[in-house]
């Protein structure tokens, strides 16, 4: 496996121009095509009536969410090419961000994203957070980026939650990329269920090593919440990516995270690797 599509989302925040260098960087490590797609902010479910009653109430504001998302895209070239990306595709949809990040990701291997930032005037119009979303709606890896923290790499020291359950497999094997290349991987077994096995910090280091990925593996059972203890661990190991699974709760759709989930979306200080 790698990850030979990936879509970074392109929009004119302050947070946009380390999202699409780190979305480059990683397109040239893995000869990635690189789709930068930014969004007129409308859904697609929308009626014909709704968008053009939209566009008669406020023609400049969709002209200047126009030029903006035209600058962006410009933005997004011009960083592709200094990165030296080969293959480069921009995409402007007619749709709003999550709704069309959630679609595109059907037919890529991982999405580009940064972390939600309430006090970001260009994700005022966001309704709910744009990360949670395309996680549990798009089916693929999602890579989010701290607002409030900058990382010259992503990946080269890698801490990996396990509790042997779904989401966290899914995530390990999403992860099998960026876990090949890393210089240390730290796996941390937080209160696993029975159901993981008895030993399933080993299980999961023998299965990593039939990759060629070798991990360091400590268990913690503790009564911190699980995710606060895990921004700690990643603390301590100054680790500049966490790999780990996204829980939601399907039957109140799944935009109702775990708290774990959640702990980390809102307090994140390292880039995050999600799986559903």
């Amino acid at each position: 496996m790698s990850y030979k599509t990936i879509v970074v989302h392109v929009d004119s925040s302050r947070h946009a121009e380390a999202r699409m260098r780190h979305a480059a960087q990683l397109a040239v490590q893995f000869d990635s095509h690189l789709i930068g797609s930014a969004f007129s902010g409308v859904s697609r479910y929308a009626g014909r009536e709704v968008t053009l009653e939209l566009a008669m109430l406020a023609p400049s504001e969709a002209s200047a969410i126009a030029q903006r998302n035209e600058a962006a895209l410009a933005r997004f070239e011009a960083i592709a090419a200094s990165a030296g990306v080969a293959s480069v595709e921009r995409r402007l949809m007619e749709d709003d961000p999550a709704g069309g990040l959630a679609l595109q990701a059907r037919y890529a291997d991982l999405m580009v994203l940064s972390q939600t930032d309430l006090d970001e005037p260009a994700s005022s119009h966001l309704v709910g957070a744009l990360p949670e979303q395309v996680v549990l709606d798009g089916g693929r890896p999602v890579l989010i980026l701290p607002y409030a923290a900058s990382f010259p790499t992503v990946g080269s020291k890698i801490l990996l939650a396990w509790d042997g359950g779904l989401e966290a497999t899914h995530a390990v094997f999403n992860a099998l990329p960026l876990l090949r290349r890393a210089a240390l991987i730290s796996v941390v077994v937080f209160n696993p269920a029975p159901a993981a096995g008895h030993e399933p910090g080993a299980d999961l280091a023998l299965y990593l090593a039939r990759h060629g990925v070798r991990c360091t593996v400590r268990a913690s059972t503790t009564p911190i919440r699980a995710g606060e203890q895990l921004l700690s661990a990643a603390a301590d190991l100054q680790a500049d990516l966490i790999v780990m699974g996204a829980y939601g709760h399907s039957r109140f759709r799944e935009i109702m995270l775990g708290g774990v989930t959640e702990t980390i979306l809102e307090s994140m200080t390292a880039p995050v690797l999600m799986s559903h």
